[in-house]
């Protein structure tokens, strides 16, 4: 699992289940409401730092998902992509990368086509059962409870970059 983790030079997500915890909240005007997780969010922003590039990927379209990308600095986001390895091979195009050299959570069945070719797959503890036996790491949180942080951590370490990145907290 090491060897795979330090490869990967993007690491792509997918959005509800994933970053969220899979609840899309209407409200009586018909706004949408999403809950994300602040160390999720931390975890990215770590991940940036030490030179790991982000992107989304989403079956559904959201401005909720827009406002959050852009609060983190995530620049390459495709929603409403019922197709995936669509965007994802954008990103490789534009990347320049290989699929070793990235990573992908997903947890639903419209994410096997990305998880069976990426460098290293992983899932949410609740992804679905279909999902689980494609992914190199299922986290111990649920989506929207920390698994993106689970798996930005783990990229951290493998890296060697979570005693540069983290330095800043422990003075």
């Amino acid at each position: 699992m090491e060897e795979r983790l330090k490869k990967i030079k993007l690491l792509i997500l997918d959005v509800d289940g994933v970053l969220t915890d899979g609840r899309i909240i209407f409200d009586s005007n018909g706004v949408e409401s999403k809950f994300f997780n602040v160390k999720d969010g931390h975890g990215i922003k770590m991940l940036q730092r030490a030179g790991i590039e982000v992107g989304i990927i989403s079956g559904r379209e959201s401005v909720v998902v827009a406002n959050r990308a852009a609060e983190l600095g995530i620049g390459q986001v495709y929603q409403k992509s019922l197709d995936k390895l669509v965007p994802y091979r954008q990103m490789l195009e534009a990347t320049g990368l290989g699929d070793q050299e990235v990573a992908f959570m997903g947890d639903d069945i419209i994410d096997i086509p990305i998880m069976r070719r990426v460098g290293f797959a992983s899932a949410p503890a609740d992804a679905v059962a279909e999902v689980v036996p494609f992914a190199h790491f299922v986290a111990r949180n649920r989506g929207g409870w920390g698994a993106v942080r689970e798996i930005c951590d783990l990229l951290l370490k493998a890296q060697g970059s979570w005693d540069s990145v983290t330095s800043r907290y422990y003075v």
